[in-house]
């Protein structure tokens, strides 16, 4: 019996082994984003017309029946995996756009990719973001904080006012649509942690719940196509 011995030691060494191999571990982020494994959990919406046929924030023109979807901070042309927590249904997106400008969701798709899991008729539901390519990020970048969408300039100004009072620098920032408003985006850091930890003071210092952390493609065309 002492002969099986090393020949059971060896074979679950090897098990091991194979085991390991199937581990995925994801990459460390690449610079300008979150990299291959990046994930999210919270609630995704989807968007049509008015925006089909428009401008989205990356140039190119939104085709609502096409797999694209808008996202707040990943870069354009980042590919995503969209699980619907309610019935296990995937869909692979391209983010082309920027949005959801709405607390609590992380992800806008187009018609086609909510159709795709059943999404259109409750609009909105949980999901699971998994990031699974990344792009090359050419050229600068930075984000700031949204601190509000205003349908009256005027409105949109006063905020606007006192956020540069505060933080040292705001600006306004037209999101066409129907109708359009005005988004109010504090700061302008280089790193997302950065705007995330300006996020957190704004919230706890002025109150503002709706503070989340946008990415400003300095590149892009503006204004981006945003939420609904």
């Amino acid at each position: 019996m002492r002969y099986w011995y090393p020949l059971v030691l060896i074979a679950l060494a090897l098990a091991g082994c194979a085991h390991q191999k199937h581990v995925r571990t994801p990459v460390p982020p690449a610079p300008g984003g979150p990299g291959f494994g990046y994930t999210e959990t919270g609630l995704a919406s989807w968007y049509g017309h008015p925006y089909h046929g428009r401008q989205a924030a990356n140039g190119e023109i939104y085709d609502m029946e096409t797999l694209v979807a808008a996202h707040r901070t990943l870069p354009f042309d980042t590919w995503v995996r969209v699980i619907n927590l309610t019935n296990d249904k995937s869909v692979e997106v391209r983010i082309i756009d920027r949005g959801p400008f709405i607390d609590g969701r992380i992800i806008d798709l187009s018609h086609a990719a909510a159709k795709a899991i059943d999404l259109v008729g409750p609009g909105v539901a949980q999901v699971r973001m998994e990031v699974i390519r990344t792009p090359e990020v050419a050229g600068p970048t930075s984000f700031a904080v949204q601190v509000g969408a205003f349908r009256d300039q005027g409105n949109a100004e006063r905020v606007r006012a006192r956020m540069a009072d505060q933080y040292g620098s705001a600006r306004l920032a037209l999101r066409q649509g129907s109708p359009s408003v005005w988004r109010v985006l504090v700061g302008s850091e280089a790193t997302e942690d950065d705007a995330t930890a300006l996020s957190g003071r704004i919230r706890s210092e002025t109150g503002e719940k709706n503070a989340f952390v946008v990415r400003l493609d300095l590149n892009a065309s503006q204004p981006s196509a945003g939420s609904r």
